[in-house]
């Protein structure tokens, strides 16, 4: 294996990860809204949030639709205070299901990105690689949590449930999406290899 790369992981990588990472949820999320804002913004259940909140929520319930994506529940306070966790994905005819295989794809693209700029040449080069798309798409994960959060009233927050959002979102799905990617790309880049004349 003289000459190919069997598992480095330096600061290159980690920025690249990082980046790949930060752009498979921008993409995910902008792919979403597209998808998703127009039946949001026609909605009266978007009426009323706004209503409630003073301010136009469309954005927001995007992203609650986005982390739905990843099965992560929208909380949504209750008349009677207790919060109902809602995925919106399921529960509206309108929206594809086709937005569940979103962030998968999305990182599953990444991690194969990543392996491919680290010419990864063996498996766990490339689960090293995928794996670090993590450090993006955790960051915004987490950001997104807070972002999304809509005021309702004094004390009632409609938010994405907050811990799922990061270990769910964050975590589990750039971990398993991203290193698979990385696994299946240096498996490919390798035949490649194997195959071609010396």
């Amino acid at each position: 294996m003289t000459g190919t790369n069997s598992g480095r992981f330096d600061a290159l990588t980690a920025g690249v990860g990082a980046l790949a990472g930060t752009v498979a949820y921008v993409f995910g999320y902008a792919l979403t809204y597209a998808l998703t804002s127009s039946e949001i913004q026609n909605s009266a259940a978007q009426q009323l949030l706004e209503v409630f909140s003073g301010e136009s929520a469309t954005w927001k319930a995007v992203g609650w639709v986005f982390y739905n994506a990843h099965f992560v529940d929208a909380e949504i306070p209750g008349l009677l205070g207790a919060s109902r966790a809602i995925d919106f994905i399921a529960e509206v005819e309108a929206f594809p299901s086709l937005l569940y295989a979103l962030p998968p794809v999305l990182l599953f693209l990444a991690g194969a990105v990543v392996a491919r700029s680290n010419a990864a040449a063996n498996a766990a080069g490339g689960a090293k690689a995928g794996a670090s798309v993590l450090l993006g798409y955790f960051a915004l994960s987490v950001a997104g949590a807070f972002l999304f959060a809509v005021p309702v009233g004094e004390a009632a927050t409609a938010e994405p449930d907050f811990v799922a959002a990061i270990l769910v979102a964050g975590v589990v799905y750039p971990a398993v999406f991203g290193t698979f990617g990385g696994v299946v790309a240096s498996v490919v880049q390798s035949s490649r290899a194997t195959i071609s004349p010396q």
